[in-house]
């Protein structure tokens, strides 16, 4: 069964899409004939503009005492159940109706089939598959062009048209007029978004062979998944083509998903991930107060450092975040180790310093501008726990710092009463340490949403 469509709108493709529908046509198709039609003009709840009128006749008086969407939901679910929503230009129509359904807080799904991709299979070689063009080419007449029974009663002509080519068409005669449209990228879209969760965590693209080729984390993954669908990028594209099957972690919570994510992508590597795939940390950025009392910075092997405070895997990240903390926050080359001692920096001779090198800053003032650095980079507290939201409402997340460093998650149930650090720690699955991963959680801490216990 099938429900051919057709909405006249006033908003375009790129506007903003909520209750902008004007008019819908419904007709039932049993796959030999129409059986049921409904038809009705909608008030959209807003101004509709003249370039609107001139295109479909429909005018502001027209509307305004017709029922609003909200009015006739209940009858397009009934009538579109079950059935594949067919359009000339489906997504055009498809997309709008979700969208005025998401509105009412409703999710709105259905299979659909195209008319314009159907037509270039069965009937090649056209000047035009618009609607108005194409009729004319096979001449299919339209009572009222851009009203919506018209366009809908003259898709379901075309329909029917269509459905005729295929009985005599040597390659799709044996198929159903559904499958002539599904490709295989179509297949596996439909298996994922059946599949994957809308809800937080961190999923994994797989290939035929089972090998891991992408992990992406959202907080929302179905709507995640859309998006690599729709993406026209060549990465994503790539992606797709190797794409065939999904695995997932939800996590409840988005912090955990980060996590998560960074870790699964230096353990599994996969080939069209680029971030956060590395797991050698060779540099970093020390700091350490000097006899004089004034704070130091510098780059320093990752290893020999004592008081990192940002970790990086070559040293030129860690030489070019040095250099945008000189000019953010107007520190002295010489007390970022980038000129000798005891000599007076360029920066200074630029108006780039304000002189602690040469006697004419204090040093409190130096130091109070090399303390909101560390500040940023470090932990007020070095053993604590964060509490964010679980996998379900009735449970909380935990995320272990210890020594300042991240040391795995874990979840309890809300009835259960945890207080102790002990107890806090027997809950986490303890993780390998990476210095990326406080970069994560200190850039979510800046939120303040986030509930801590200190140690």
């Amino acid at each position: 069964m099938f429900a051919i469509i057709d909405i006249e709108t006033c908003s375009g493709k790129f506007e903003y899409r909520k209750g902008r529908i004007t008019e819908i046509c419904i007709l039932v198709h049993d796959g030999l004939r129409v059986v049921e039609k409904f038809s009705t003009l909608i008030n959209p709840e807003c101004y509709i503009s003249p370039y609107f009128v001139n295109i479909s006749g429909i005018t502001n008086e027209m509307v305004a005492d017709a029922p609003k969407f909200y009015e006739v939901a209940k009858k397009i679910i009934e009538l579109t159940e079950n059935r594949i929503f067919v359009a000339h230009n489906v997504g055009f129509d498809y997309g709008f109706i979700k969208d005025e359904f998401a509105s009412l807080g409703y999710k709105y799904k259905r299979e659909t089939l195209c008319t314009v991709r159907l037509s270039r299979k069965l009937i090649p070689g056209k000047v035009s598959y618009s609607l108005g063009n194409l009729c004319q080419s096979i001449g299919i007449e339209i009572e009222g062009r851009h009203r919506a029974e018209g366009d809908a009663v003259a898709t379901a002509k075309l329909f029917d048209l269509l459905l005729q080519a295929k009985t005599m068409h040597p390659q799709y005669k044996n198929i159903g007029v559904e499958d002539i449209m599904t490709r295989r990228i179509d297949k596996i879209k439909k298996y994922i978004l059946d599949k994957i969760p809308e809800e937080c965590g961190v999923y994994y693209f797989l290939d035929k062979e089972g090998n891991i080729i992408y992990i992406g984390k959202s907080v929302n993954m179905y709507n995640r998944a859309i998006s690599h669908f729709n993406s026209k990028e060549q990465k994503g594209k790539k992606i797709l083509n190797e794409l065939y099957n999904v695995d997932f972690v939800v996590t409840g919570s988005e912090l955990i998903a980060l996590l998560l994510e960074s870790e699964e992508i230096k353990k599994h590597k996969p080939r069209h991930n680029r971030m956060r795939k590395e797991e050698t940390f060779s540099h970093c950025i020390d700091w350490f107060t000097d006899a004089q009392g004034i704070i130091n910075f510098k780059v320093a092997a990752y290893d020999e450092a004592e008081n990192a405070l940002a970790c990086f895997t070559s040293l030129m990240s860690a030489r070019e975040r040095l250099e945008q903390w000189i000019d953010d926050k107007m520190l002295c080359l010489q007390y970022c180790g980038l000129t000798g001692q005891g000599s007076i920096c360029f920066n200074h001779q630029i108006k780039k310093c304000k002189g602690i090198c040469c006697g004419e800053e204090e040093i409190e003032s130096y130091n109070k501008r090399a303390k909101e650095i560390i500040n940023e980079y470090t932990f007020s507290h070095p053993n604590f726990v964060i509490l964010d939201r679980g996998r379900r409402r009735d449970e909380t997340s935990v995320v272990l710092m210890e020594d300042s460093k991240y040391a795995g998650h874990g979840y309890f149930d809300n009835s259960e009463t945890i207080s102790s650090p002990e107890e806090f720690k027997s809950l986490v699955k303890r993780t390998a340490y990476y210095p990326d991963m406080n970069d994560l959680i200190r850039s979510q801490l800046r939120s303040g949403k986030f509930k801590t216990i200190n140690f």
